[in-house]
């Protein structure tokens, strides 16, 4: 092995700036074929055929279902690992065994020792992260990897695996410009995970969508799931859950400290796919019950509607296409509240409009620029939101945005903190 980086800070500086990242530089960074992936798998030994994995795809709702299956499986005492992306504040949050980061060592192993083939074969940085992930879950022989999509599924860098399951959380707009304009068609893109044989579960029956993966099912031989048809979750008045599995009560008094409108959405997908590999695998009730009464500490999870004060209510999400953020206006337009207030920001290359027009009018804005390329500048966002009615002013970071709003507010207010997980991260 070269000792090209000897400093971890030095091993980041390469992947963020050398290798193309779609958080950054968008829609270059993302190729449209399995090549360079498959490529840089073959030159590590092929991790990914020597581990079980469970694929997850979808619009919103990805990364909350990944980590409430991989906590399903941890709580069992199986080392699970977990690939998500993507991060907040630290690259590793993207690789994860039983909730534990990877560890600097081995990325700067990584880097070093492929160095010469990175060279040579170009990767996204997407596309050299999933490599790292399956030899990392492969060096520490987990049991099982929980596996997050990208963008989309047919060409994402993940698929490559035959998974034990193949998961879709739901179909929204979201990457039109990669990913299609039309919902059928975003859910080709995503029906791409199905594998011949594999079991696919949908988290949500949509009926623009549905004969797309009905179809795909049939051509793959795949039994096709509904989350809905499996798992109810209903609300107790302690806040706690009562999920029953085929008619009959699963687990009474459950409870999980997650927030949010679409949790409970997110909640029944990731039980149905428990429920599904409970048919196979040892998975007991009384420990799934301990287990999620921590999950956010014991997996890692975070960013997704974080309460950051309560007096007054602070919060942070990542929802950022028009299905996420449907679910956050419709829960804030619900709460009395004195004023609303929004801290926003949003990425350059995506068409806002219709998102835009889904926020109150007579709330207050903060509008903010992520500091990222692909942001896009506040004053520009301010000029958008002005012209369908919403008023406030642009702020020449995050911080000052949030800062500033935090002054204005009485106890009663609510602010909200959004438009793109990247805005989301600066604040955490």
């Amino acid at each position: 092995m070269s000792t090209r980086f000897s400093k971890y800070s030095d091993v980041l500086q390469y992947m963020f700036e050398h290798l193309p990242m779609y958080q950054r530089v968008g829609a270059p960074a993302y190729k449209k074929n399995l090549d360079n992936t498959i490529k840089l798998l073959e030159r590590t030994g092929n991790p990914h055929l020597r581990l079980k994995t469970i694929h997850i795809a979808g619009t919103n709702g990805k990364g909350s279902t990944s980590h409430i299956i991989a906590g399903g499986l941890q709580a069992q005492g199986y080392t699970t690992g977990l690939y998500t992306s993507p991060h907040y504040k630290d690259f590793r949050e993207r690789i994860k065994i039983n909730g534990k980061y990877i560890t600097r060592q081995y990325i700067k192993y990584f880097i070093n020792t492929y160095y010469n083939d990175l060279e040579e074969i170009k990767p996204s940085f997407f596309e050299m992260t999933v490599v790292l992930a399956f030899l990392w879950f492969e060096k520490n022989n987990v049991d099982f990897v929980v596996v997050e999509t990208g963008l989309g599924g047919r060409l994402d860098s993940t698929n490559v695996i035959t998974p034990l399951m193949s998961v879709i959380t739901n179909i929204s707009y979201d990457h039109q410009n990669m990913l299609g304009d039309t919902l059928p068609e975003i859910a080709f893109e995503k029906a791409g995970i199905i594998k011949p044989e594999i079991p696919v579960l949908i988290g949500e029956k949509q009926i623009e969508v549905d004969h797309v993966f009905v179809e795909k099912s049939k051509k793959e031989n795949a039994r096709l799931y509904y989350a809905e048809d499996l798992v109810f979750v209903s609300e107790n008045i302690d806040k706690s859950y009562t999920i029953t599995a085929e008619g009959k009560i699963w687990m009474d008094h459950f409870q999980i400290d997650i927030g949010g409108p679409f949790q409970k959405k997110n909640l029944i997908t990731a039980m149905a796919a428990l429920w599904l590999l409970k048919k196979t695998l040892s998975i007991d009730n009384d420990k799934l019950l301990v287990f999620f009464k921590n999950f956010c500490t014991s997996t890692g999870f975070m960013g997704r509607w974080q309460i950051l004060s309560n007096h007054p209510l602070i919060l942070a999400d990542s929802a950022h296409n028009e299905g996420g953020i449907k679910y956050v206006i419709n829960f804030l337009n619900s709460q009395p509240q004195k004023n609303l207030h929004f801290v926003l920001g949003f990425v350059k290359d995506k068409d806002i409009s219709h998102i835009l027009r889904l926020f109150p009018k007579q709330a207050k804005y903060y509008f903010v620029k992520a500091n990222i390329p692909r942001g896009l500048p506040a004053g520009e966002l301010a000029a958008m939101a002005l012209e369908i009615g919403l008023k406030g002013k642009p702020y020449s970071s995050v911080k000052k945005g949030f800062a500033i709003a935090r002054k204005q507010l009485s106890s009663n207010d609510i602010l909200f903190i959004g438009g793109s997980i990247f805005v989301v991260a600066e604040v955490l």
